[in-house]
């Protein structure tokens, strides 16, 4: 079991979180959101550095220790629904260098004379307008499909780093050498729930070090607001909130890179884990700052709406909590 990072991983982490620094700054987040700086010059930046190549289940701890530097910078590009859930459906057919994004429902595929047509509509896809490919998951298995035809619509977003968009197939003509036959299905969304959690713990990580920040600057009577015990107690939960968190989704990536038995469960427990951090730390980070974190010159709302969002896709805490007790019953039978 991963008790603590190797010499390896913990130079990875260091070049990762150095390299956001100083390509994905707050000031730049702003010039992304106010000014519609395009984010793909960092794109590239990971390309070049290949980043999006840690597609292996081997790489999954590696993988997970980018994310949540991400997370913690507010990372604008399409990397997490690229690695984390297109490229796991896609298997050998993905093209690294290129956008992906999962299609997960509401498609089905039929086959003719010609060959395989998809038809229907999947609802609010990450990435869904700005992806270069789909993995689209059917009844006759995963196909990976350019965008020509395809019909995005995007959804707006209360993150306004987050790109959704709703993706219809008109009746789309896919060949047979673009159909994954026997995902992996297990792994994938695994990935994909160990990808969303470890993100969003790296999202909470940022609100944490920001109301830290704040509580040790701004003074009352006379003294750092930080120095009363109500805040303390508050920022305390907020860590430990957050290094349970951490814990599970580092976990969910272990039993990724092992092919652990303990996958599936592993996954929920992450994403239920992360959902339940995001809502205290989104309470808390906000009554630390007061009024001022209701501002939109406060950079404290990016890694709020991120965790917020996080909790929203790919099932919430309710749910994950109910497929764990499933899981659990059903080994006591």
């Amino acid at each position: 079991m991963l008790v603590e990072f190797d010499s390896d991983q913990r130079l990875w982490g260091k070049t990762v979180r150095e390299l956001l620094a100083k390509e994905c700054s707050p000031a730049w987040i702003r010039q992304v959101v106010d000014h519609g700086v395009d984010p793909s010059s960092l794109w590239t930046t990971y390309i070049e550095q290949g980043w999006t190549e840690l597609v292996e289940p081997a790489e999954a701890v590696e993988l997970a220790i980018a994310l949540e530097a991400m997370g913690t910078a507010t990372d604008p590009t399409p990397f997490l629904a690229t690695v984390t859930q297109f490229a796991p459906l896609a298997g050998s057919l993905a093209d690294p260098g290129r956008p992906g994004a999962a299609v997960l429902s509401g498609i089905t595929a039929h086959l003719d004379d010609e060959g395989w047509l998809l038809s229907g509509t999947c609802r609010t896809v990450l990435d869904g307008d700005r992806a270069d490919q789909f993995a689209v998951v059917t009844p006759a298995g995963v196909f990976v499909v350019a965008t020509d035809g395809v019909i995005t619509t995007p959804v707006q977003s209360f993150d306004p780093l987050l790109h959704v968009a709703d993706v219809t197939f008109p009746s789309v003509r896919v060949a047979d050498s673009r159909r994954n036959p026997q995902p992996d299905l297990a792994r994938a969304r695994a990935t994909a729930l160990m990808g969303m959690a470890i993100t969003m713990v790296g999202a909470c990580q940022r609100i944490l070090d920001l109301a830290l920040e704040h509580v040790t600057n701004r003074q009352q009577f006379g003294v750092a607001i930080g120095s009363f015990q109500a805040v303390k107690h508050k920022a305390a939960d907020m860590h430990v909130a957050i290094e349970r968190a951490r814990a599970l989704a580092f976990y969910s990536a272990l039993t990724i890179a092992t092919g652990s038995p303990d996958m599936r469960l592993a996954a929920s427990m992450a994403k239920a884990s992360a959902g339940e951090c995001q809502s205290l730390v989104f309470r808390n980070g906000y009554q630390l700052f007061g009024a001022m974190g209701y501002t939109w010159e406060n950079d404290l709302q990016f890694a709020l709406k991120r965790a917020k969002a996080g909790e929203l896709m790919l099932g919430g805490s309710d749910e994950h909590r109910a497929l764990i007790t499933e899981e659990y019953r059903a080994t006591q039978l």
